[in-house]
C-alpha cells in the first residue's frame, strides 16, 4: 500500500494544480512503474535507491562496477525477489520488533565508529532519508527471517547424518581450513537444448578466461552471475569445506586448494560455475559461550493484542522484582511455552545460536540475574532471565548442534534457490521496461 500511495500521489497532486503551476511543474519527472509484483509495484525511485546503495558499497570497497544496464537488471531482479518474500512474511504476520531493529542499527553505527545520532546525521548529509534507510534495514531483517523459516521447513536432516558429521568433526579435532571465495553461476534449465547448454558452457569458459587474465571476478559476478550472491560480487565469505554449499564443496581441498586458485568452469545440476579463491586461513578450536536461562512466553492473538501481552509481562516482571511472586511460579502459571513452563521457565544450558536472533542476542548481552523488559520474537512476547553463563570448549551437545548447523548451511543455498523459483512461478510479475527482463526460471 505504501508503494501504491506513492504511485497515485503525483496524479492527485496534478489534478489540484492550477494551469500556471502545471506549466512550471511539467519538467519534473514522474516516478514510473517499472514492474508489478502481485498487487504491488516497483518504482523507478526504488531502483535508484537500491542502485545508489550498491554503488556506494562497491566504491567503499574499491571495487569496479559492471555496465549500468547490467547493474539495473540485477537490481530489479533483487527488488522483485525481495518484494515476493516480504509479501509472504506479511501474510504470515511476521514482524521485526523495534528492539531488534534498534539493536541492528546500533551495531551498524558502531561498526562505523559512530553513535546513532552521528550515523543518522551522516545518512542525512549524504542526501538520503534516514527513515527510508531504517525501512530498508527492517526489510532486510524480515527477508532473512522469512528465509530461515521457509527453508528450515524444506530441509530434512536425519540423526544418522548428524552423527556422521559429529564423527567427522571429532576426527578433525575441529581444526579445519577456511576459504574466502567468489563465485559465478550461469543457470542451465532442464528444458535447455544441447546447443543452449553448450552456449552457456562457452560463456562460462570465457568468464574463467577473463578472470585468469586479471579481471575482478566480483565485478564479473555482479554483471553475469545468476547465483544467489550475484549482487555481493559472488562472495560467500569465510567458510570451511563443511560449510561450503554441497553443490561445489567437493572442488575444494584443505591441502591443495590455495589462495588465488581459479576453479572451473565445472557443471552441477544448477548450471556452470566459476570460482576464484580470494584467501585461505587456518582456524582454532571454537570456545562457545553458553547460557543458562529461563523465560516466560505470552502469545498475542485476536483477543490479546501485542500491547496487552507486553503490559501483562511488565506486570509479571514487577511482581518478581517486588517479591510478591517468583519467576518460577509465574512461568508455571502463565507461560505459553509448554516445554519450559512445567520447569518454571527453565531452558537449561544452551548455545544461544540455537535461539531466534532477538532471543539469542539478548541472552548474550543481558547481565546475569537481571530480568529483561518484555521483547517480541516470532514466537510471541517474552521476559528473560539469564541465570548463568560459561565458556565451554565444544561439548558433545554443542558439537551435535554444530554438525546440524553445518549440514543445514550446506543445503540452504540449493533449497533457497528452488524456493525462490517456486514463488516466482506462482506470482504475477509484469516488467514494463523490456531492457530489464530477467529469467524467472
Amino acid at each position: 500500500m505504501k508503494s501504491l500511495k506513492r504511485v497515485f500521489l503525483p496524479f492527485i497532486c496534478a489534478t489540484l494544480l492550477s494551469p500556471v503551476s502545471m506549466v512550471s511543474a511539467q519538467n519534473v519527472p514522474l516516478d514510473k512503474i517499472e514492474a508489478v509484483v502481485n498487487q504491488e509495484v516497483i518504482l523507478s525511485s526504488d531502483i535508484t535507491r537500491m542502485r545508489k546503495d550498491i554503488i556506494s558499497r562497491y566504491n567503499k570497497g574499491g571495487q569496479s562496477l559492471p555496465a549500468d544496464e547490467d547493474l539495473q537488471k540485477q537490481v530489479l531482479d533483487k527488488l522483485i525477489s525481495d518484494r515476493l518474500q516480504l509479501q509472504i512474511a506479511d501474510r504470515m504476520g511476521l514482524r521485526i520488533n523495534d528492539a531488534q531493529l534498534k539493536q541492528t542499527l546500533q551495531q551498524v553505527a558502531k561498526d562505523e565508529g559512530l553513535s546513532i545520532a552521528e550515523f543518522k546525521e551522516k545518512i542525512t548529509k549524504q542526501g538520503d532519508s534516514y527513515t527510508a534507510y531504517v525501512d530498508m534495514v527492517r526489510d532486510e531483517l524480515t527477508i532473512n527471517e522469512i528465509r530461515q523459516i521457509q527453508i528450515r521447513r524444506r530441509i530434512n536432516i536425519s540423526e544418522q547424518e548428524v552423527e556422521q558429521m559429529v564423527k567427522r568433526l571429532n576426527e578433525h579435532g575441529q581444526k579445519t581450513t577456511q576459504f574466502n571465495f567468489s563465485h559465478i553461476m550461469l543457470k542451465v534449465s532442464q528444458d535447455d537444448s544441447e546447443k543452449q547448454q553448450q552456449l552457456i558452457r562457452n560463456n562460462a569458459e570465457q568468464l574463467a578466461e577473463q578472470v585468469e587474465q586479471g579481471e575482478d571476478i566480483r565485478t564479473l559476478a555482479v554483471e553475469y552471475s545468476q547465483g544467489p550472491k550475484a549482487l555481493e560480487g559472488g562472495q560467500w565469505g569465510w567458510r570451511t569445506i563443511d560449510e561450503i554449499p554441497s553443490l561445489f564443496a567437493n572442488v575444494f581441498d584443505d591441502q591443495t586448494t590455495q589462495k588465488g586458485d581459479l576453479i572451473g568452469p565445472f557443471q552441477t545440476s544448477m548450471g556452470f560455475h566459476v570460482i576464484k579463491v580470494l584467501d585461505k586461513k587456518g582456524t582454532e578450536n571454537v570456545i562457545t559461550t553458553e547460557v543458562n536461562a529461563r523465560h516466560i512466553l505470552i502469545k498475542s492473538n485476536i483477543i490479546l493484542s501485542d500491547d496487552k501481552a507486553e503490559q501483562l509481562l511488565k506486570e509479571y516482571r514487577q511482581e518478581i522484582l517486588e517479591g510478591s511472586k517468583t519467576f518460577e511460579q509465574l512461568a508455571k502459571e502463565n507461560s505459553q511455552d509448554p516445554g519450559s513452563a512445567i520447569k518454571g521457565g527453565d531452558l537449561g544450558w544452551a548455545d544461544p545460536s540455537m535461539y531466534v536472533p532477538e532471543f539469542r542476542d539478548l541472552s548474550l548481552t543481558l547481565p546475569i540475574g537481571e530480568i529483561s523488559q518484555p521483547f517480541r520474537t516470532m514466537h510471541g512476547w517474552h521476559i528473560l532471565q539469564v541465570m548463568d553463563k560459561r565458556e565451554s570448549d565444544t561439548t558433545a551437545d554443542a558439537t551435535k548442534q554444530k554438525a546440524y548447523g553445518i549440514l543445514f548451511k550446506q543445503r540452504f543455498p540449493a533449497e533457497l534457490y528452488a524456493w525462490m523459483n517456486e514463488i516466482r512461478q506462482e506470482a504475477y510479475i509484469k516488467i514494463n521496461n523490456p531492457d530489464y527482463v530477467m529469467d524467472a526460471n
